[in-house]
């Protein structure tokens, strides 16, 4: 006769194949995941020069979609202009001249540095040397008498020079109003009431809308854009403000909006949806005092000129201020609580648009992609999703298999413990 199978038997093959497929189990999701777990790819921010425009918890990194509408968003609004138009303060070919936007230029981590010397606001920017080369672009042209922004990525040292009212001088050196340099792989900001090169004391070059960007179907960034009247105010992350009108209704420096979630762009071509997308997701901040509803981007020799004024069909009406007081960590820093990680769509493709090049276009605008790298320590957002996931399920399956040892344990006890016939 076949030896019949004892209990306390089936209890051990039962415990171990149960101990088995623990650690299989581990092994399996050790492997794929690694010893910790890990987040998405949602360190993916917008790059220049293979730098990061700032850690991907940065505050112009932000979706905005979610959050809060502002308490006083109509009045804001209204002061600003529900009847005004969105427009594109930038294009293709030359304008009086020069390039249509705000141009930029990658040097390498060895480019010479050059004096500069500053007219009006020694005070509040940071002295040279900067990293400028002869010839490097300025807003509206070498003959301008507007703006003259002038913006230089060195893409050695991650870092990014700007000045406003920028002039060269015959001895290689430049004279300029103001001028800011950042670190794009930290967080910090400018110490309170000091300008930049913009009014608000904040960055240009994050801010600017890049062909690059709408050519590969999503911007990941906040928009920056300029208004008539601003208050004398500022909120966070701008730490500068440029008027004396204590009007609580004008929008101060840093004010940030979005296009209405229920805003339909679908008749807008590819180009703008990508930009009216970004719109709805990253939103725009007040960062200058100009024309209001003009958003700002970098001159390239692809924009639809055409195109780009189609954006006017948006209104002032189509836009709510939004509030992001709730992500502010500290107000020296530009680091947000948590990164939300919502997929921003991609516009689908219009087989009957294209881009139509300019032939006159003067712009040096160098970009690369690369993955981005916050160098100030770990991220501490809100975690991925999947990765919770699967700890979840592991967690399951440990504690599901103890359950069945000690299941086995007492009948193996039980049986041993009870009288013998």
């Amino acid at each position: 006769m076949q030896p019949q199978p004892t209990p306390s038997s089936v209890a051990f093959r039962l415990a171990g194949i149960t101990l088995g497929l623990i650690m299989i189990v581990n092994v399996i999701i050790s492997g794929i995941f690694g010893q910790t777990p890990t987040r998405a790819d949602t360190n993916s921010v917008p790059t220049i020069g293979g730098c990061p425009l700032f850690p991907p918890n940065n505050i112009w990194n932000y979706d905005i979609s979610k959050l809060p509408v502002h308490y006083n968003s109509a009045h804001f609004i209204k002061s600003i202009g529900l009847r005004g138009h969105l427009h594109a303060d930038f294009g293709a070919g030359l304008y009086n001249g020069g390039p249509i936007g705000i141009p930029y230029i990658v040097v390498p981590g060895k480019q010479k540095l050059v004096p500069v010397h500053f007219d009006y606001a020694a005070d509040e920017s940071d002295p040279g040397p900067y990293p400028i080369p002869t010839g490097a672009p300025i807003e509206g042209g070498i003959r301008s008498n507007g703006d003259r922004h002038v913006i230089v990525v060195n893409s050695g040292t991650c870092k990014l020079y700007e000045m406003f009212a920028a002039y060269p001088q015959s001895n290689g050196s430049w004279k300029a109003g103001s001028g800011a340099v950042w670190n794009l792989n930290s967080n910090s900001l400018r110490p309170k009431y000091w300008t930049s090169a913009d009014a608000a004391g904040l960055p240009i070059l994050p801010g600017l809308v890049r062909y690059n960007e709408v050519a590969a179907g999503a911007i990941k960034h906040a928009l920056r854009f300029t208004v008539n009247r601003t208050q004398r105010a500022f909120l966070w992350p701008a730490l500068h403000y440029a008027s004396s009108d204590t009007d609580p209704n004008l929008p101060p420096m840093g004010l940030r909006l979005r296009l209405k979630a229920n805003v339909d762009i679908s008749s807008f071509s590819r180009q703008n949806r990508v930009i009216l997308m970004a719109l709805k997701h990253f939103g725009m901040i007040v960062a200058d005092n100009g024309s209001s509803w003009y958003i700002s981007g970098a001159p390239d020799n692809h924009w639809n000129n055409n195109d780009l004024d189609k954006l006017s069909k948006i209104a002032g009406s189509n836009f709510e201020v939004v509030d992001e007081s709730s992500l502010r960590v500290r107000a020296d820093s530009g680091q947000t609580q948590g990164h939300p990680v919502f997929p921003t769509p991609t516009p689908k493709p219009t087989l009957t648009q294209t881009f139509t090049p300019s032939p006159t276009i003067l712009s040096t605008n160098p970009t690369q992609p690369a993955q981005a790298v916050n160098r100030e320590g770990n991220y501490s957002g809100n975690g991925d999703a999947a990765g919770e996931r699967w700890i979840l399920m592991l967690l399951l399956f440990t504690v599901g298999g103890m359950a069945v040892l000690v299941l086995v344990a007492f009948m193996v006890l039980r049986q041993r413990l009870s009288p013998r016939r």
